[in-house]
């Protein structure tokens, strides 16, 4: 099985440390055809940068909290590229003021940001690119256990990738006669750009790799590997999953004593 042939886009690559990046490198490695979305110049030469052993991907600057943004790039990947057989949403954002302490103070209006780039924006990307897809194509969104289950800190965030893993599913559901799978990765943390921005993230990797039964952290590679699998054609009977990627963390209720001294 490979991905030579197959043509799609990634939304949310910032860096080399990006899980995003994880993902684009194994489809890349393997003869996909990988498009990438940025937003603004600075994400646009991180992107130039990693992109160098990669001549002739397709880059498009896209803010998906603008509907008109998200359907010009549609039309532009349309036009430059055709078909596609693989979307990758990788976008999430809070204000990291509200990203420590208590969950309750949360503004109206931030709670709102966070729900539209981190939970909405899957709808409207999918919606906008879903004509040039057919059936075996395959979306994937990324969250994280925060969704379910309360981790200090993650807040706002927790309560929009609740929301986004719901989205999955009913897109699952409206998609599914037409052969277009939808599914997500809960991935344990990986230190990336947007993690950082969670207070006290440091503690919560050396916790993670104390508890998790692998004994250690989530790495973009590994996530990498679990989404060749759901945006290949090796998944074409799976969909509406949220496919954990954290080691075995998320079936520990407590680890070993010792791992909560951080010491």
């Amino acid at each position: 099985m490979s991905m030579k042939g197959k043509k799609g886009i990634i939304f949310g690559v910032a860096n080399d440390r990006s899980i995003a990046w994880g993902i684009a490198k194994k489809l890349l490695s393997d003869g996909a055809e990988v498009a990438f979305s940025y937003n603004g110049e600075r994400l646009k030469r991180n992107l130039d940068k990693l992109l160098a052993d990669y001549p002739g991907s397709k880059l498009y600057d896209c803010d998906v909290s603008s509907e008109e943004n998200i359907l010009k790039v549609a039309e532009q990947y349309k036009a430059e590229v055709g078909q596609c057989d693989f979307l990758v949403h990788a976008v999430g954002f809070a204000d990291k003021s509200y990203l420590e302490g208590q969950f309750l103070p949360t503004p109206k209006e931030v709670f709102l940001q966070a729900m539209d780039i981190s939970a909405y924006s899957l709808v409207s990307l999918t919606r906008a690119f879903k004509p040039m897809m057919v059936s075996g194509s395959s979306v994937l969104a990324l969250t994280y256990l925060g969704s379910e289950k309360v981790v200090q800190n993650y807040n706002v965030m927790g309560v929009a990738k609740a929301a986004l893993e719901s989205i999955v599913r009913y897109l699952a559901y409206d998609l599914g006669p037409e052969g277009i799978r939808v599914n997500a990765i809960s991935a344990g943390p990986v230190n990336t750009l947007a993690a950082r921005g969670i207070s006290d993230f440091t503690d919560l990797l050396k916790i993670h790799r104390k508890i998790a039964p692998l004994r250690e952290n989530t790495t973009p590679e590994h996530v990498g590997g679990a989404a060749y699998f759901l945006l290949s054609d090796l998944s074409f009977g799976v969909t509406s999953e949220i496919m954990y990627v954290d080691g075995g963390y998320n079936t520990v209720t407590v680890g070993p004593i010792s791992a909560y001294d951080k010491e």
